[in-house]
């Protein structure tokens, strides 16, 4: 790992994020559920993950009954992750400078009240979209400070040697809430309205909010935080700038958070649209990429190490399944494309957000994750709109495939400047039966073809 602003050389496809202490050994699946701490906080995010997906299926469902329009369910999206976008890095400044369990308490209670107040709105029949549009924006403002805390709170809990196994069970534990939220969404959307969902959302935040108070403070792993001063946001900045295992998966996560992962804008038109289903099926579509979301976190414990082929590969794949099932004509081939989708986007995340905090100094990790948390999610206001606006003009197949494309484009150009850079060449070849391609030093090919004295 690079231990000063200045290091220049960028890692190789091949190169691994983590610290050495934290890679040498492979941890059992579930290894960090036996921190206490952990696993207080875990079992509240399961309830309050589930509650997420709720509101999330009921939000865009009730927006599109309203208008009619996959640009209104585009605006939904950019109007919650905007706030990422304007104030992330500032997010990243407090959390470094804030105790990060009361932080936690803070927003997690801001965001139950927002759950609530939306939930009253719908279920007396007084919701507007411009009511759901200020209830995203406000969950958005909480999210500013309570992403970056939750992430780099894990590391508190449960020290360098159990976060890369805790933060893929994080990962794990959102996704699995996939595959209740949106089922029972869909249920009660269709059968008592999607207030409910809405109010289930904000009682959600009980649990979470109930292990953080029930944590024992001295089993936390101290971190010193950050006083206050000048400049603390340009030297985030610069500390990012400085090191090639940290910016190059935040500029890619950026090209596929911002266009590809507009799921909310796709499958909504994909289920209303092109095959003419209902709530139900917009569930199920959600549902079957959370299998795969799930698979992809749950592998991505067990394994040593975050390494970047794995990052870019995974991002080629996922572009290019999207492509895919833009094209596919039948809606049952379309749905199970949902879970390769889950699964190579899940390991995009995971290998990156991995990566980064194995690579990043404790004191500096609030900003570092709040900058990388407003590429990946704060750039959904600009591709939102975006992709909404094409896939309202020229139809959802062309939205999705594009999307797909951009990411698959940006991995491999980005996987081939990491070659260039790194002094590395493709190496394709037949071995032991089996084709292979990997990057090797182009040192090895030059003494391959070295002549011989």
């Amino acid at each position: 790992m690079s231990t000063g602003p200045g290091a220049a050389s960028a890692p190789a496809p091949d190169a691994n994020y983590s610290t050495p202490t934290s890679t040498s050994r492979k941890s059992s699946m579930f290894s960090s559920l036996k921190v206490r701490n952990y696993r207080l906080f875990f079992l509240g995010q399961v309830v309050s993950n589930t509650g997420t997906w709720m509101q999330r299926i009921a939000q865009d469902w009730l927006v599109l009954s309203l208008t009619g329009s996959a640009t209104a369910v585009g605006i939904t999206t950019a109007l919650q992750f905007l706030p990422m976008l304007l104030f992330g890095l500032y997010g990243g400044v407090l959390v470094d400078r804030l105790p990060k369990r009361r932080t936690l308490l803070v927003t997690q209670t801001s965001m139950a009240a927002t759950g609530v107040v939306l939930a009253v709105l719908t279920l007396t029949g007084h919701v507007q979209v411009w009511h759901v549009y200020v209830a995203a924006f406000a969950i958005g403002l909480a999210t500013v400070v309570d992403n970056p805390a939750r992430q780099a709170f894990v590391s508190e809990m449960v020290g360098p040697d159990q976060l890369q196994n805790a933060v893929s069970l994080n990962s794990a534990n959102f996704q699995s809430a996939r595959l209740v939220g949106p089922a029972v969404a869909g249920l009660l959307i269709t059968g008592v309205g999607t207030g409910w969902a809405f109010l289930f959302n904000g009682l959600s935040f009980v649990a979470p909010i109930a292990g953080l108070l029930l944590m024992r403070a001295r089993e936390l792993y101290a971190v010193e935080r950050a006083p206050r001063g000048k400049g603390q946001l340009r030297e985030g900045l610069r500390y990012v700038a400085g090191r090639p295992e940290l910016i190059w998966p935040i500029v890619l996560v950026g090209f596929v958070g911002t266009f590809a992962f507009n799921f909310p804008v796709y499958i909504s038109a994909f289920a209303a649209d092109v095959f003419h289903a209902g709530a139900g099926w917009y569930s199920m579509f959600n549902t079957l990429m959370a299998v795969g979301s799930v698979t992809g976190a749950l592998l991505a414990a067990r394994r040593g190490t975050a390494r970047m082929r794995v990052l870019i590969a995974a991002a080629v794949l996922f572009g290019t399944v999207e492509i895919v099932a833009a094209l596919t004509p039948s809606l049952w081939l379309f749905a199970l494309l949902m879970i390769p989708i889950g699964l190579f986007g899940m390991t995009i995340n995971v290998t990156a957000n991995t990566g980064i905090q194995l690579a990043t100094d404790p004191a500096m990790r609030g900003r570092v994750m709040a900058l990388y948390m407003m590429v990946f999610l704060g750039g959904s206001p600009v591709g939102a709109p975006i992709v909404g606006w094409v896939t309202d003009t020229y139809g959802a197949r062309v939205g999705l495939a594009v999307g797909g494309a951009i990411a698959a484009v940006a991995a491999t150009v980005i996987g081939l400047i990491l070659a260039r850079v790194g002094g590395l060449r493709l190496s394709v070849g037949w071995g032991r039966g089996h084709p292979h391609v990997r990057f090797v030093p182009r040192q090895r090919r030059e003494e391959e073809l070295a002549p011989v004295a």
